[in-house]
């Protein structure tokens, strides 16, 4: 276990408020709850420029534009980072609690293709077909962002009923969706990047405990950079989660390997241990050319005991799913997916699955 921001300032705070913006800098999340019962609010996003991409490259191109060289941090650094509020940007309406015990499905997605890096058909139809309850959303960009093209997104990929956060004022920013109630979101700065924060959302989900879902996109540039936002994430997390709830941190860490040094760091919070999840054909790699184990769905040892053998259709997978497209059978398991989904132009990754059963 580790140590964490005591629980009962967070839920007094909670409770004494309905909406709070305590963000560090001017990105702050925002949340719509995909229905009356819960609290929408603008979402401001600019425009993504259209970019080349290098017929060459096996992956599809990172925008990493903006990006901050920033060196290892230092430990005032580090304590300046901590120091950021907890941000409360919206309160949903109490939701019927289900009986438990009752599934839970994270998925990691980097499913943005074409030439202006935004979820088309493509991503919206694996997700769809993968039915997630917890989607960690990375590049989540819609058209041209407008509350209405990603409520739009979020209905066709997810269904009405889901919330999500997204981060606002960022060139690709993170978010997460949910079918449970998200009661709090908010961004952490990434102080490696300009272009796109860590994205977090506090859900209520069935039982006593709340999960807190951390959605990532680490660089490209170099793996002492990665370590570096490693780091700071672990710092925020140990200042504002409380230590009895649920984590999970997942999303696109762009890791050349499994044994990286931001992986070492994230241990500090999460279960990195093998096994990983894998496709079909036993390939755990996720990044476009299926080479590297770019995408990852890390648990906390509160969570992680809960983890079961993702179930789609009459298959199992024991340890998670790396879904492709390309190589899944049978597709119609995953409809409406299709076959050339996971290589539509400019795809940049594979979901990655995993599924609990939160029984206390």
């Amino acid at each position: 276990m580790y140590p964490r921001a005591a629980a009962g300032s967070i839920r007094a705070a909670l409770c004494a408020i309905a909406m709070v913006g305590a963000c560090g800098d001017n990105r702050h999340a925002s949340v719509d709850g995909g229905d009356a019962s819960a609290v929408d609010a603008t979402i401001d996003g600019p425009a993504l420029d259209a970019r080349e991409l290098d017929a060459a490259e096996t992956d599809a191109a990172e925008a990493d534009a903006g990006e901050l060289d920033a060196g290892e941090l230092d430990a005032a650094e580090l304590d300046a980072l901590a120091a950021d509020a907890l941000e409360v940007d919206a309160v949903a309406i109490d939701a019927p609690e289900l009986p438990l015990p009752v599934r839970l499905r994270v998925v990691a997605s980097n499913l943005t293709s074409g030439n202006f890096q935004a979820y088309e058909p493509p991503g919206i139809r694996i997700l769809d077909g993968l039915d997630p309850d917890v989607a960690l959303i990375q590049e989540f960009n819609v058209g041209t962002n407008t509350p209405a093209e990603l409520r739009a997104f979020v209905d066709q990929a997810f269904g009405p009923s889901f919330g999500y956060t997204r981060e606002s004022g960022v060139q690709i920013a993170n978010g997460v969706v949910s079918r449970y109630p998200i009661v709090a979101s908010g961004s952490w700065d990434d102080p490696q990047v300009g272009n796109r924060d860590f994205a977090w959302a506090r859900i209520d989900v069935p039982g006593p405990r709340d999960l807190w879902a951390v959605s990532v996109h680490l660089l490209t540039t170099s793996a002492s950079n990665r370590n570096a936002e490693a780091t700071a994430l672990v710092a925020y997390v140990q200042a504002h989660v409380p230590a009895a709830d649920l984590l999970v941190i997942g999303g696109d860490f762009n890791t050349d390997n499994r044994t990286e040094a931001c992986v070492a760091t994230l241990a500090a919070l999460v279960d990195t241990a093998a096994p990983h999840p894998v496709d079909q054909l036993g390939d755990g790699d996720t990044n476009a050319g299926r080479s590297k184990p770019y995408d990852w769905v890390l648990t906390d040892a509160d969570l992680r005991p809960y983890q079961v053998a993702v179930a789609i259709g009459a298959s199992t997978y024991p340890d998670g799913l790396v879904f492709d497209s390309r190589v899944y059978t049978p597709l119609a398991e995953v409809a409406p997916a299709l076959v050339t989904d996971s290589a539509a132009p400019s795809m940049q990754h594979m979901a990655v699955v995993k599924d609990f059963t939160i029984t206390e």
